[in-house]
């Protein structure tokens, strides 16, 4: 495949090392040497056949790039914060420079966010549309948008796997183990729990859903998570059919 810039684009997949391993166990393979690993995965891809991997367009990736520098940086400061609280006064001028350092870093990447999404007509109308729900904001959304770019295009169940909030069955024979998330895309589910931290206090939906859940036992970070679930559902719904958020749509 050649792009517009004359460039040779090779196909290519990105493959979980997870299923390689897993692969070379069934079919009984253990021993292990640079050239037998290249068999291996030439064997997997032959038998298994993965779909080929889509290259995000580069703005996307940056925006995504930018999500996820935030996320760091913001952990950062956090643990500068913590340590204001353990460590005597007489320190805390070693450490309020960097906790405003990090502050100034945050704020011009979310303003690089900002202006990536603006510089897309696509962009700005699913940032508006996500935007409508309370508890979603400019950092949600982003990640929304560079992370899971097939939301509003795939069935609600896809979407809540996709990100990886959808609860996996543990059943064999007579046992029934709890149900778990797994996989899926980690750093939009990590903003999304955040946004949903959010959401709880700033919007009623969810703020009910989550205590309906917790008055019928359920776990403090199960009740989230399915909130989670709950709201991804709606975003993929709000996507696909163009609409702004309005709280009747959470009965649906």
């Amino acid at each position: 495949m050649i792009e517009a810039t004359g460039r040779l684009e090779m196909p290519f997949v990105i493959a979980n090392p997870i299923h390689i391993k897993r692969f070379a166990g069934a079919i009984g393979r253990r021993a292990k040497t640079d050239k037998l690993d290249a068999q291996l995965i030439a064997h997997y891809s032959e038998v298994i056949q993965p779909k080929l991997t889509q290259l995000k367009p580069e703005i996307m990736r940056l925006m995504s790039d930018l999500v996820a520098r935030r996320h760091q940086i913001l952990t950062m400061q956090t643990m500068e914060k913590n340590r204001l609280q353990q460590l005597p006064k007489s320190l805390h001028s070693t450490i309020n420079p960097i906790i405003t350092l990090f502050k100034k870093q945050i704020e011009k990447i979310e303003i690089l966010i900002i202006k990536l999404i603006e510089t897309v007509p696509t962009y700005q109308s699913k940032n508006t549309i996500l935007q409508s729900v309370p508890g979603i904001g400019k950092v949600s959304a982003a990640a929304i948008i560079s992370n899971v770019p097939e939301l509003g295009y795939i069935t609600n169940k896809q979407a809540a796997s996709l990100i990886g909030v959808a609860p996996m069955n543990r059943e064999s024979g007579r046992y029934k183990g709890k149900r778990i998330i797994q996989g899926g895309r980690a750093q939009v589910r990590t903003v999304l729990y955040m946004a949903m931290m959010s959401a709880m206090l700033s919007n009623p939906v969810f703020k009910s859903t989550y205590q309906r859940l917790l008055e019928a036992g359920k776990l403090k970070k199960v009740a989230i998570i399915a909130c989670v679930r709950k709201m991804v559902v709606i975003l993929n719904s709000m996507l696909r059919d163009g609409t702004m958020w309005h709280a009747n749509m959470a009965k649906n």
